[in-house]
């Protein structure tokens, strides 16, 4: 248990829940740490059939905490990211359950990437997306360079990797990177509901259908993911980036 990530498991579901509001639940080296173990021992716990995850507060995770994620990626080899992102990005693209997320608010970065490695997305109507990488001077991860065209065009994965913009929860549903959008006030109970039908149903059915559909894509889906790495890491020691990211933080003070 952790002050920033609560995981509950109760009748055969793991609650991931990120739990910093008050920073949007912006994502610390610490708090990746905690999210790769809890997918990781949930994926061979045989008492877990489902995973889901959401945010407290008004924010699903508005994406890297700047300052903690520069000074632990600080010095790294891989430069994307200290180790324990990196290894959620792979326990995340690998996790052989069935995953559920509920996004009650902004989805930022990898807010928004790693809905594309869940089976089942239910969105709050005051939901956005963003998928602000070219706006700091970055690339996309989490295999959004092929998941994202593969789930809603190229023409409109284009648009909203180059331009940056957000994205409500309306747009997001036609354009498939939700499977539902609910009022605010139901999306936990329509999260529940979806996560309740599959712990009906036999674990290993739903491990193998997964497997399927995954199959045809995984390595196109691991190599996406080495060349993003290796190319966030160089765009990370540009005077670009450099530059994005002191004005972001301008901004914030």
């Amino acid at each position: 248990m952790s002050e920033t990530v609560r995981v509950e498991d109760a009748a055969r579901v793991r609650k991931i829940t990120l739990d910093r509001p008050a920073k949007k639940n912006a994502l610390t080296v610490a708090m990746y740490a905690i999210l790769d173990d809890a997918l990781a021992t949930a994926a061979t716990d045989d008492r877990i059939s489902v995973v889901q995850i959401s945010g407290a507060g008004d924010a699903f995770t508005s994406g890297n905490d700047i300052v903690d994620f520069m000074r632990a990626a600080t010095g790294h080899a891989e430069g994307l990211s200290p180790r324990p992102a990196a290894s959620f990005l792979k326990n995340l693209a690998s996790f052989p359950k069935p995953l559920v997320a509920a996004v009650n608010g902004l989805a930022i970065g990898i807010g928004a990437t790693m809905l594309l490695h869940c089976d089942y997305v239910v969105a709050s109507s005051r939901a956005t997306f963003q998928f602000p990488f070219t706006r700091l001077a970055l690339v996309p991860e989490a295999g959004s360079s092929i998941l994202l065209p593969a789930r809603v065009g190229a023409q409109r994965a284009s648009e909203w990797m180059l331009f940056g913009d957000r994205i409500d929860a309306e747009t997001a549903l036609r354009a498939g990177l939700v499977n539902a959008v609910v009022p605010p006030e139901a999306l936990e109970g329509a999260a529940s509901a979806r996560v309740k039908a599959l712990t009906d149903l036999a674990v290993g059915a739903l491990v193998e259908t997964k497997r399927l559909l995954r199959e045809p894509t995984r390595v196109a889906v691991e190599q996406a993911m080495s060349r993003e790495l290796e190319t966030f890491g160089m765009r990370l020691g540009t005077p670009e980036a450099a530059a994005a990211f002191a004005a972001f933080l301008s901004r914030g003070k």
